[in-house]
């Protein structure tokens, strides 16, 4: 197939995009072509991966990548059998594209990939005005309602089917389980991975750096928000942990083997509450213990698989003792790591899950007219409706 994939907000590099989706559709011999905010990013394409270069949506400044991507679609988006869409903000320029399309009778597949729950989300935006928040909430709904009639969705999570009315495939944000054993995890570095900001927790791990001192060393992998980034490089210069910032995915995984754990201090947010935080799972699968807040997915992980130990919303003492927990007991520190990648091996592996993702797409487009093993239509492609 031929396989068109746009985004204009989250980084070209984003582990599910890239190195999950791109990567399972490009092994299985499919076509892609990857438009995202390369230069904004400072990033090149993967090789094997066609680039196409798009503004970035940030803030409120998002006019000028939309204009962009509803002019790439138009042109573009004909010749894809499968149009793949990761922003609910390219659910916009979808309208008058759509009608186009029918209009010169080269439709492709268009798929929502559902990352989050957006209404809940906007409760964060703190660029976005307070009062402007319910109202937006409200329309977010109904353009998702209205969406499910146009595309077919894909969720990242099984909470999110409740927000549409027909049945939807679930394609779960999984890490690739590395299928060599990691080695045992040490006794003098933590971790944190994933993006950093206030509501992620980004200040608590300050603090518990600052708590837990110089013996044990705070690595945090991944880019930040403004609002934090002047803490967080402060708190490099003075040697309370290090910030590596934002990092491609294979690199920043790297750093997970070994670490005496990984943090998830997430705080108590709608948008959380029914996301099971990725780097949960990716410090379970690298053998890392996991420290974490009560979000309700993210506690259930550790709790039921007992691969680490839970620490109340908002408090980094708790987070620091909690690690010198795991510093002073050997065979907690090594049984909790071995449970959680016995877990991950079992369950929350991307290897499994990948050829499903694949699977659901290659499906759609052979109801849609594509045979998708050998790329020939057999008659017009209607656009496709999500019911």
């Amino acid at each position: 197939m031929r396989i068109l994939v746009v985004t204009v907000v989250h980084h070209p590099e984003d582990a599910r995009i890239l190195h999950r989706e791109i990567a399972t559709l490009t092994r299985r011999g499919h076509r892609v072509v990857y438009a995202a905010p390369f230069a904004a990013r400072r990033v090149a394409p993967r090789p094997g991966v066609e680039g196409v270069d798009l503004p970035r949506a940030v803030g409120r400044d998002r006019r000028a990548a939309l204009r962009a991507a509803r002019a790439l679609l138009t042109a573009r988006g004909p010749e894809a059998d499968v149009v793949l869409l990761h922003d609910p903000e390219l659910l916009l320029a979808l309208p008058g594209t759509l009608r186009r399309w029918r209009q010169g009778g080269r439709a492709p597949v268009t798929v929502w990939d559902v990352h989050e729950d957006t209404a809940a989300a906007l409760t964060m935006k703190r660029w976005l005005p307070a009062a402007l928040r319910p109202p937006l909430r409200v329309a977010v709904r109904a353009a998702e309602r209205l969406a499910e009639r146009h595309v077919r969705l894909l969720l990242a999570e099984d909470a999110y089917r409740e927000r549409f009315r027909g049945p939807h495939p679930v394609v779960p944000n999984l890490p690739l389980v590395p299928p060599s054993p990691p080695p045992p995890p040490g006794t003098d570095r933590i971790v944190y991975l994933g993006h950093l900001s206030r509501a992620r927790g980004a200040f608590d791990l300050i603090e518990a750096a600052r708590a837990l001192g110089p013996e044990v060393r705070v690595e945090a992998i991944g880019a930040a928000d403004p609002e934090v980034r002047g803490a967080l490089t402060e708190a490099d210069r003075a040697g309370v942990l290090h910030w590596h910032g934002y990092l491609p995915n294979d690199r920043a995984l790297a750093l997970l083997r070994g670490a005496l754990a990984g943090l998830s201090l997430l705080h108590d947010q709608p948008n959380y509450r029914h996301s099971r935080p990725t780097k949960v799972v990716e410090y379970m699968a690298h053998g890392v213990p996991v420290v974490t807040t009560p979000n309700p997915l993210a506690a259930a992980l550790v709790n039921r698989h007992r691969c680490g130990l839970v620490v109340p919303y908002g408090d980094p003492v708790a987070a620091a003792e909690a690690v010198r927990r795991l510093r002073a007991d050997a065979g907690l520190r090594r049984g909790t790591a071995g449970r959680g990648r016995a877990a991950a091996l079992a369950e929350l592996d991307w290897a499994e899950r990948g050829a499903e993702f694949a699977d659901v797409l290659e499906g759609w487009a052979e109801e849609a007219g594509l045979d998708a093993g050998g790329g020939v239509r057999r008659g017009p492609v209607p656009v496709a409706s999500g019911n």
